[in-house]
């Protein structure tokens, strides 16, 4: 299912051109950067933008390298990371025990390794919601 103990880690919000090859800039630059992209998601928000969430363990470097780009970073959150079991259900099993605790959730996406990553308006209501997942769940 989840970790436990869900690890922390930050999530960037940038916005681009919706065109091709943008996304692919951002990879560049950060890959020269030595940024490992833990996890991300992008969509279109019309009008021809496209948002973009990057998960990254350490922000400093990927800051430097987009600002250096000319790369706006719009937002920074830190969020949760939890090991996810692939199995169906495994997600609704954590987003119940976050609802039951009126935790809102602003950013949800899976990134690599089946993880989950979590951003919400009250964090620290969101870790201790997480506290007690069934035994199944592993630990990151």
């Amino acid at each position: 299912m989840a970790r436990r103990d869900g690890v922390m880690a930050t999530d960037l919000t940038l916005y681009l051109d919706d065109e091709p090859g943008a996304l692919a800039h951002v990879g560049d630059v950060l890959g020269r950067a030595g940024v490992n992209i833990a996890g991300l998601c992008t969509l279109t928000t019309g009008g021809g933008q496209a948002e973009l969430h990057i998960l990254v363990q350490d922000p400093t470097p990927a800051f430097e390298a987009l600002e250096g780009a000319g790369i706006k970073v719009a937002e920074e959150q830190e969020v949760i990371v939890l090991d996810m079991e692939d199995r169906p259900g495994a997600l609704a099993e954590v987003v119940h025990k976050l609802g039951r605790a009126k935790v809102n959730l602003a950013t949800v996406y899976l990134a690599t390794n089946t993880r989950l990553v979590l951003g919400a308006d009250n964090l620290a209501d969101a870790k201790a919601a997480l506290v007690d997942l069934p035994a199944s769940v592993e630990s990151t």
